[in-house]
């Protein structure tokens, strides 16, 4: 009897062991995985800043505002996971997950966005993995943006790893709306009634009519300038979107 215990102690502190050195093993991969994207983050925010200082230099003009950033934190990517049901694993994040890094964007006008996304993706080591365009199509609530995942090289000492990042580029006034409908939603705990959705979303078109507005004005003023040379005339976005009126046509 005694033998039995000994043997069955063993068995379970044996397994314990082998649980421990799992997780280890599992919490090293995650962390390797978690450097990997924000190496990824650090790539983008480069990527950015140059062209946003050789678009200065060219056209006297600097279409991004300011960037932000972030990187998942592992409570969100596990409870992301688990809501699609899916493995907590490294391997699990790395094929299912493409906003582990994210980088938002913020533009001065509608016609920035366009550029900035446009000129990231003319660079050869920058692979589009999807595009959603919730500038041309917003989302029901109101909400614009444009949303890519795009694909980055990460240049190890061994190897070299692709790593999706989330790009969001928005201007300032639908960053306003989007952060403040947000803040609101989140201490109301979503409990918003219907009124309240219809009265944002009613803000969300008056900003998007505003932006239209101030990009007007900004046109008409850069056309009222002395005629300038025709190499620092801005290059009108092609490829991702079109600017609508404010009818949406």
């Amino acid at each position: 009897m005694e033998e039995k215990v000994f043997k069955t102690a063993d068995t379970e502190e044996s397994y314990r062991r082998t649980q421990t050195e799992e997780f280890v093993e599992n919490l090293t991969d995650f962390v390797l995985q978690q450097q990997l994207y924000r190496a990824a983050i650090k790539e983008m925010r480069t990527k950015l800043e140059i062209l946003d200082e050789a678009f200065q230099v060219r056209y006297d003009h600097n279409p991004i505002h300011h960037i932000e950033y972030r990187l998942k934190s592992p409570k969100s990517i596990f409870g992301k996971l688990r809501k699609k049901g899916l493995p907590i694993t490294t391997e699990s994040i790395w094929d299912n997950l493409t906003d582990v890094a994210g980088v938002r964007v913020i533009c001065n006008y509608i016609d920035d966005v366009y550029r900035v996304a446009e000129l990231l993706l003319k660079q050869d080591d920058i692979t589009l993995v999807r595009v959603r365009n919730y500038i041309d199509y917003p989302k029901e609530n109101g909400y614009r943006s444009l949303h890519l995942i795009v694909s980055v090289p990460i240049f190890l000492a061994e190897k070299t790893e692709h790593v999706n990042v989330e790009v969001q580029i928005r201007t300032i006034a639908m960053d306003f709306w989007a952060s403040l409908e947000h803040q609101l939603k989140y201490k109301a705990q979503d409990d918003v009634s219907q009124e309240l959705r219809k009265r944002l979303k009613n803000c969300a078109d008056s900003i998007a009519a505003l932006d239209i507005e101030m990009q007007s004005i900004h046109k008409e003023l850069q056309n009222a300038r002395s005629k300038p040379d025709e190499n620092d005339v801005l290059p009108d976005p092609e490829g991702i979107g079109e600017t609508k009126t404010a009818s949406g046509t």
